[in-house]
């Protein structure tokens, strides 16, 4: 009972079933929506995006902390904010403004009204990058080829990052040189 001794042919590797990888980025939202809605929050972008719903000013000084609905419906909801106590009387003052901005980003009268609660507020991300960037003016030269089209910006801040690029794109084509 000798069997023929065939080499048997290599298969090429399949991944086992479920797909192809993910991003990270799809799964997140996913993963952080049920951490969201525990705290009363339907979209985390309400979160994500305060300060471009309030204002940077605002969003400095006070934090959305939970949307509650009442049961069974999605819109007459308490925004719950937390603010730091020394602004709390100004923010007092706008709050019908901040509902008036939130129910523009939703769309609809999701909120109805809101609640202070005063403590610490972590800074928005944005503050922290805009910090860095102010940092000065930068000492490495313009490409003499974007510098000359730069000067007839007008808007010191606009003028100021198309440098800024210009200036990482001459970094850029250096490192490709050496």
């Amino acid at each position: 009972m000798e069997r023929d001794a065939k080499p048997k042919k290599a298969r090429p590797y399949e991944r086992p079933r479920g797909g192809p990888a993910k991003p990270v980025a799809e799964l997140v939202p996913q993963i952080g929506r049920a951490a969201f809605r525990r705290f009363g929050f339907v979209q985390s972008s309400v979160v994500t995006r305060w300060p471009e719903i309030v204002g940077e000013t605002h969003a400095r000084v006070c934090m959305p902390e939970s949307i509650r609905f009442p049961p069974g419906e999605k819109s007459g909801g308490i925004l719950q904010l937390v603010v730091v106590p020394a602004h709390a009387p100004l923010i007092q003052h706008v709050l019908p403004e901040i509902i008036e901005r939130v129910n523009r980003f939703f769309g609809y009268q999701a909120v109805a009204r809101a609640k202070m609660r005063q403590g610490e507020v972590k800074p928005p991300p944005g503050t922290a990058r805009a910090a860095q960037g102010n940092s000065g003016p930068s000492l490495k030269p313009i490409p003499l080829e974007l510098g000359d089209s730069l000067r007839d910006v007008g808007d010191p801040e606009l003028r100021a990052v198309l440098e800024s690029l210009a200036r990482s794109l001459g970094a850029e084509e250096e490192q490709g040189q050496r």
